[in-house]
């Protein structure tokens, strides 16, 4: 296993952690529309669920960031998503503070977590990312 993908697991695994442990039960989990995905890949599926369990941690529910132990830069109303490639990419390969988390996704799971960011929060980029998009991109 790579050092990149060892890190991603750890982040992951602590963030499940970190979230199981603040629950006071399962009703709490269930009301706040949470999952826990089981292996090394996430189990969402659509973009929304993929953002909403996963990146909505860092970038908060409406793309706009946040600051405090890190920065998390705002995904909304971004420039830097134009260009589908670019947030693949990040996806994959990690950027400054963001792990590699697309290594726990499928490419059909990146590709609608990009999609879903570059329509929503003011985006409105309408050329979709693929799952080819981002095997290539691999």
């Amino acid at each position: 296993m790579s050092k990149d993908r060892k890190y991603a697991w750890g982040l992951a695994t602590l963030f499940s952690v970190s979230l199981a442990a603040l629950s006071t039960g399962t009703a709490l989990a269930d009301s706040a529309g949470a999952t826990l995905s089981e292996g090394d890949t996430f189990s969402e599926k659509t973009g929304e669920a993929i953002y909403s369990n996963v990146c909505q941690a860092c970038h908060m529910p409406e793309g706009a960031g946040a600051v405090g132990a890190g920065k998390y830069p705002p995904l909304a109303k971004n420039e830097n998503l134009e260009s589908a490639g670019y947030p693949i990419y990040v996806i994959l390969h990690g950027q400054k503070g963001m792990p590699p988390i697309g290594q726990m996704m499928t490419d059909e799971q990146v590709a609608a977590v990009v999609n879903y960011v570059r329509t929503h929060f003011g985006n409105d980029y309408k050329d979709a990312a693929t799952a080819e998009d981002v095997k290539d991109a691999r």
